[in-house]
This record gives structure tokens, sequence and C-alpha cells, in this order.
């Protein structure tokens, strides 16, 4: 919960308050005014209780509450779309091998390099929210997502399917990177509990729904019906995110002095070769820099992407253990995905439950302590902790009972706890979409699933020791973290 958790930069506007001044010229006593009223406004947002004496109703977190739920579904269902958009195109892969007279693993490639662009696509739209707003991102993905779409539909040969998937999942991944920042523009931390559940359930559900729907289209229309839901999905987004305002302070005091002054305020930030090197300093060099000397930084990513793997990993059992040993449909194989559906409903209860019950009274705490509501950010592991739990509990009841001699119920409801655990625990790529079909076939499902069962297991110890050591890890920090 981490990701929806850290607040956004603290909103500053281009430039100091003694440019502002300047600015606003000596004459005007109202805008003088007002300028510290932004001022003390940008100040008090810093608060960790977020207990703030503006009543500014240009303040997303002064929004009636109709507004914010509305600005917390748009980014969810956003990235319903976007994640079912990576497993829908499963059920359709043997259908293009056949047509585009490529090998299975070339086909894979629609699913492999959709996933990629997911990965890449944060790199560049998280700094742009930062300078153009979050509006404008989602503005900009959902119309170029939805054209590398339909350009993938009617792909008449690999290659273009391939760059046009790619693509597709390039421009679509931005909701995934800029959701969590407009989750935090618009709830204080202390009740963001629901909104980051509903925001975090949408890329779990998302892959869980693609091989349900795409079964039954790609078993009766083809292989190109299964780019066809994910259109009308993304045009659905277009039309509902049409009311969405921008969220983010720092763009709305930019917007406000423009309109008051007819014109934008001074730049001081880096411009022109300075701002692209300013630019991949932060999104490439600092990130691997990162990754390397901050031991937090490398654990979790360790961690996370071990889970990606586990999860894609998983997936690819399904089509063998129902489509080979059960003699499922494409379709019916597509709706045996819905168990792990069904794990991320019951993980986003109970993330809500952990919340009321046990997060809110270390605020609580806090408070009566003088701390001002700053709670240690170990105290956010506990889902992750519990959650550790259901992956390698799932796996291995899945990998020992896929047989025939087995009823087909038994590994569904083995798929529960481990959507359920990695809801919990929070992932959702994967890098083993090219590989885990060969493995299972090679290594058998019991063993391969098995595999995957003691990656999960190796693992389960990582939440409570980073709840154990946190402070002492976080003291190694060569960046500010948080004091308590």
């Amino acid at each position: 919960m981490e990701r929806a958790d850290a607040t956004s930069p603290t909103p500053t506007v281009n430039g100091d308050e003694a440019n502002f001044r300047k600015y606003l010229g000596d004459g005007g006593n109202e805008s003088a005014k007002d300028l510290e009223k932004v001022m003390s406004h940008v100040e008090e947002r810093k608060a960790p209780e977020d207990k703030r004496v503006s009543k500014d109703l240009d303040d997303p977190m002064n929004w009636p509450l109709g507004r914010r739920v509305y600005h917390t579904t748009v980014p969810a269902f956003l990235a319903l779309c976007v994640t079912f958009g990576s497993s829908v195109y499963s059920p359709g892969i043997s259908e293009v091998a056949e047509k585009f007279n490529v090998s299975l693993t070339v086909s894979l490639l629609g699913l492999s390099l959709y996933v990629l662009g997911l990965a890449f696509g944060p790199m560049i739209a998280a700094p742009l929210s930062e300078t153009r707003g979050r509006l404008a991102v989602y503005r900009m993905s959902i119309p170029l997502a939805a054209a590398f779409t339909l350009g993938a539909g009617l792909s008449q040969n690999m290659a273009s399917l391939a760059v046009c998937r790619f693509f597709a999942g390039f421009f679509g991944s931005p909701c995934l990177a800029v959701g969590a920042g407009t989750i935090a523009d618009i709830w204080p931390p202390v009740n963001r509990a629901l909104a980051t559940s509903v925001y975090l359930l949408a890329p779990f559900l998302g892959p869980a729904l693609g091989p349900a729907v795409g079964g039954f289209a790609a078993q009766n229309k083809g292989w190109r019906w299964t780019q066809w839901p994910i259109l009308m999905v993304l045009g659905a987004c277009g039309l509902y995110s049409l009311g969405m305002k921008e969220t983010y302070m720092k763009i709305i005091l930019q917007k406000r002095m423009t309109a008051r002054n007819g014109a934008p305020p001074p730049r001081t930030g880096p411009s022109g070769l300075t701002a692209l090197k300013f630019l991949l300093t932060v999104t490439l060099v600092r990130p691997v820099y990162m990754l390397f000397a901050e031991p937090i930084v490398c654990f979790l990513s360790v961690y996370i992407g071990f889970n990606f793997a586990v999860l894609f990993g998983f997936f690819d059992a399904f089509p063998i253990v129902f489509g080979e040993v059960y003699h499922f449909d494409l379709g019916l194989t597509g709706l045996s995905f819905l168990g792990i559906g069904v794990g991320c409903l019951l993980a986003a209860v109970n993330v809500l439950l952990i919340d009321r019950l046990v997060y809110r009274k270390e605020y609580e705490k806090s408070l009566k302590q003088g701390k001002a509501g700053v709670v240690a950010p170990e105290h956010r592991l506990y889902a992750a902790m519990l959650g550790s739990l259901g992956p390698p509990v799932g796996l291995f009841w899945f990998a020992w009972t896929s047989r025939s001699d087995v009823h087909w119920i038994s590994p569904i409801l083995a798929s529960i706890p481990f959507g359920w655990g990695n809801l919990m625990v929070f992932d959702e790529q994967g890098a083993e979409v090219l590989t885990g079909n060969t493995v299972y076939h090679q290594l058998g499902i019991a063993w391969a699933t098995s595999l995957l069962g003691f990656i999960s297991l190796a693992l389960m110890p990582v939440p409570w020791i980073f709840f154990k050591f946190g402070p002492r890890i976080r003291q190694k920090s060569h960046y500010d973290t948080i004091k308590v």
C-alpha cells in the first residue's frame, strides 16, 4: 500500500515567494493578500495530519465528497481497463501463431511487449504530471492508447501487432503512475484507505477479467476480437473522464495566477537541454542509483519483482490445467481466472479492516503523543505481513490438486488465497510471460507451480523483516525519511 499512501511532492508554484511578489506588483493589495493565502496554503499542506486552516474551494481536498469520489473512480476505471488489456490477448495466442505463421513463443510478444510498455510509460508520465498536471496526462494517454489498440486489432502481420501492443501498453500505463498521485491529491492520509483500496483493486481485477472475456471472444469471433473489448472500454473511460478537473495543487495555483494577471508566472526552473538533463536524471539515473544505494529500495524492488514474476508465471498454469487436464474450452478456461478476482475482492475488504482497526489507532495515538499524526511507515505493513501467507498456500494447494482425479473446483478455490495475498502484498506486472508456458510443460503442473510456491515461501518473511528492522534501514538512507 506504500505507493498510494506516499503523498505527492509538496505543491509549490514555479518561482519563489519573492518572484511572485514582483510578478503581482506592489500596487495590487488584493493580489498580495491572495499571495499570502496561497503561500500559507502551500505550507499548511505539508502538515501530516492535513488539518489546514485554508478553506480554499479550489483545493481538491476541500472538494465536495461526490466530486472526490468521482475523481477516485476515474483512475481506478482506467487502471482496470489497462490491466484488462494485458491478459485479454492471452486466449488468442494460439490463433495468432497460426494466422501469422509464427511460433507460439513469438506470438507471446503481443503479451510481453504490452507489459513492457506498461513498465516504460510511467517513466515519462510521472515527471510530466509534475510539470503539466495530472489532467493533461489523462487527456493525452486515453486516445493514444485507443489508437494503438485499434492498430493492434487491424494488424496484418506479427511485427505490426507487436509494435501496436507495445505502444498501447506504453500510452495506457500513465494512469497506473498518475492514479496514485491523484488519490493523494484529493484525500488526506488518514482518510485515504478506502480510496486506495478501490484504486488498487482495479489493476488486480483487470488481469483476472481479461481471460474470461478474451476466452469467449477468441473462441467465437477470433483473436482480433480480443482487442475490441479493450477499445470499447477505453472509449467508455474517455467519456467518463470528461468531467475531470486538475487535482495537482501546483498546477491549480499556476492557473489561478495566470487567470488573475493575464500571464503565466515567471519560470525559474530549468529549460531546454538543462530541463532534458534534469528529466533524464530524475527518471533514469536517480532510480538506478537508489536501486543500488538505498537498501529499502533494493530489497523492495527485488521482492516486488519476484512477486510480479510469480503472478504471471501462475497465470500460465491455467490454460494447461483447465484446458489440457480438465478439457475446458477457451471460454470456460477464461472463467477459471475469476477465483483470483474473488481473492482480490476479499483482500480489499481486509485492507480496509486493517486500516480501521489498526492503522487508525496508531494515528490517533500519534496525535495524543503530540507527533502531529506522523505514524511510522512500518505500520502500513500489517496487510503485507498477513497477505504474505496467502500465495504459498494457494500455490501448493493448486500444484498438488490439479489432477484429473480431483474435482476442477479445487484449483479454482486454491487461486483465491493466491489472489488475496498478492493484492495484500501489492504487485502488478511480470517478466515471466515468455518462459512460463515452456516451464510448465517441461516440469509438469505440480512441480512448476511448486517452484513458484517455493519462491513465494522464500519471500514470505520480507514484510516481517521490514516491520522489525524498518527504522534501522531508514536511518541508512541518503534521503530524508520519516522521523517518528
